[in-house]
């Protein structure tokens, strides 16, 4: 868990995806393009460590299927239903803000 917590940290937002999940694709184009935040993304799929950092998040979000975790200022915010939520109901802007992502 360190290691991904080390990786979250390294800046405001952190994505940890699948290049071939349509969820994890969806989550990013929010993200780059429709919010403009720079977020560092993780393709686990072409990772060598990939699938131990999968079953870590697994651990962390209580979930078989973790992907996308996304981390905003280094802490874990969720997966795909989540940040979703969030973005409907007007709080992930502000999240983000708060975080150094976005200057809106």
């Amino acid at each position: 868990m360190d290691g991904v917590m080390a990786l979250a940290s390294q800046r405001a937002v952190v994505i940890f995806s699948d290049s071939s999940c349509c969820m994890c694709h969806s989550v990013k184009e929010l993200f780059i393009g429709q919010l403009g935040v720079n977020p560092a993304i993780y393709e686990l799929d072409e990772d060598p460590k990939g699938k131990e950092i999968e079953k870590t998040l697994a651990r962390m979000l209580q979930s078989s299927s973790p992907l996308p975790a996304v981390f905003i200022g280094g802490k874990l915010v969720g997966p795909t239903d989540r940040i979703m939520s969030l973005h409907l109901s007007g709080k992930l802007v502000p999240l983000l803000r708060d975080a150094g992502a976005i200057w809106l």
